[in-house]
């Protein structure tokens, strides 16, 4: 592979607080060096960049795929190839796959599935109970060992407390956390839209928001009692985020991620039974996702995740309480995440630390960064440049966006994992 160098960028890495224009060499897959007047090597590939920004790779927290026993709605494959058009080079995938990943070998097979696109680093997470049923603890140990990042069960609860408790205390013996979906179970069920006016009018069952704080209360008690680490997923109420701030500030070991949908939709997105926009959790109410801009600017929640949930057509096309809950977020991820900072609720660099070296930090992973001697895990993007989501014409298999027919400004323009470019 030769050596390829990056000339007349916006280089950007919020990590190293670097925010500068300049040039970045990558050597054997590696960042070689960067600055603002390196000498062009010779027989160097030169990567005219046009000012446009040139960051870290992002790393997706949370993401569903299809396989294994899913493939219908996505494959490893395909979900890498949507993953690359979106700038994201490390995704970390859900482990309520059919069958779920509570056995070394299966972590094992999706680990060596990521290596073989080249483009995606995939880190599974490991079932925190088997079968991601909620009743009997993994083995974390051996999980851990075979290459579990965390222990989930994925768009499932961890509806006991006892089984919750057990979970944070082995997490915590094995150095590392619990990723819960913050869903009072017994409130949720059959549930399709926020409990609200809006439900009522269009005659579906609601899920009240406090189903969501109800959970983040228990789990707050219980990582106060082991100890241990748990981080909740897409938060979505204004509740739950007061919570989880009161406990940031009590010196808990508890963590947050959100996703676009909570903070650039609300509940009048599913509109006239619109199924792509019914998600898990629902969408909320504006004062609620007004809250979520809110916590992403103070620092409340850690990351941006694209809470990526693959459905299948048939999945879709049904009555809006029987379709399926989840949307396709790995293309828009950045982009939309862009919108608040065209919105002026967030500057750039700290958007982009959501999506680079927070969760990275958040992981232990090196990546995230433009540091000299790490991988050239790398996104070359334009914010400025608009484009249109449009279903059916996306990058990968899985079409069910919530924000299909959304004006964008923020456009990739490249990734290259380990130096090598795998989309633009």
């Amino acid at each position: 592979m030769r050596d390829t160098i990056f000339v007349n960028a916006r280089l950007l890495d919020p990590g190293a607080g670097l925010d500068a224009p300049g040039s970045l060499l990558v050597s054997r897959g590696l960042i070689a060096d960067h600055g603002g007047a390196l000498g062009i090597p010779e027989g160097a590939e030169v990567v005219e960049c046009g000012g446009a920004v040139l960051a870290p790779g992002l790393i997706d927290l949370r993401a569903a795929l299809g396989e294994p026993g899913a493939e219908y709605r996505e494959t490893i494959e395909s979900a890498a190839v949507a993953a690359a058009a979106g700038g994201i080079t490390t995704l970390c995938a859900l482990p309520d796959t059919q069958p779920a990943l509570d056995d070394p070998a299966l972590l094992q097979f999706v680990l060596r599935r990521g290596e073989a696109t080249g483009s995606l680093s995939i880190l599974p997470y490991g079932a925190a109970t088997k079968g991601c049923a909620g009743k009997e603890i993994s083995e974390f140990g051996l999980l851990r060992e075979a290459g579990a990042i965390a222990f989930s069960d994925g768009s499932r609860a961890i509806a006991e407390a006892r089984t919750m408790r057990l979970a944070l205390s082995y997490a915590r013996a094995f150095g590392t956390f619990v990723v819960q979906h913050p869903e009072e179970p017994s409130l949720a069920r059959g549930g399709a839209a926020t409990e609200g006016e809006l439900a009522t009018r269009l005659g579906l069952p609601g899920i009240p928001p406090a189903a969501e704080a109800m959970m983040v209360a228990r789990d707050i008690a219980l990582a106060r009692l082991t100890r241990g680490h748990v981080h909740f997923a897409h938060v979505s109420t204004a509740a739950a985020l007061d919570l989880i701030r009161a406990a940031k500030a009590e010196g808990l070991a508890v963590t947050c991620d959100t996703a676009p949908p909570y903070f650039d939709l609300n509940e009048t997105a599913i509109g006239d039974f619109r199924t792509y926009a019914k998600l898990s959790p629902p969408l909320r109410r504006d004062a609620d996702r007004l809250a979520v801009v809110a916590a992403l600017a103070d620092g409340t929640v850690d990351a941006i995740a694209s809470d990526h949930q693959p459905a299948d057509p048939d999945d879709k096309r049904l009555p809006f309480a029987q379709a399926s809950a989840g949307g396709t977020g790995l293309a828009t991820l950045l982009g939309i995440t862009l919108a608040r900072v065209h919105g002026e609720d967030l500057a750039l660099p700290d958007a982009l630390a959501l999506l680079t070296c927070r969760p990275a930090k958040l992981l232990g992973l090196e990546a995230g960064r433009l540091a000299r001697g790490a991988p050239a895990d790398l996104l070359l993007f334009d914010p400025e440049r608009a484009w249109k989501v449009e279903a059916g014409r996306l990058p990968g298999k899985a079409q069910n966006s919530p924000f299909d027919g959304r004006a964008l400004e923020g456009r990739v323009l490249g990734t290259w994992k380990a130096g090598r470019r795998v989309f633009g």
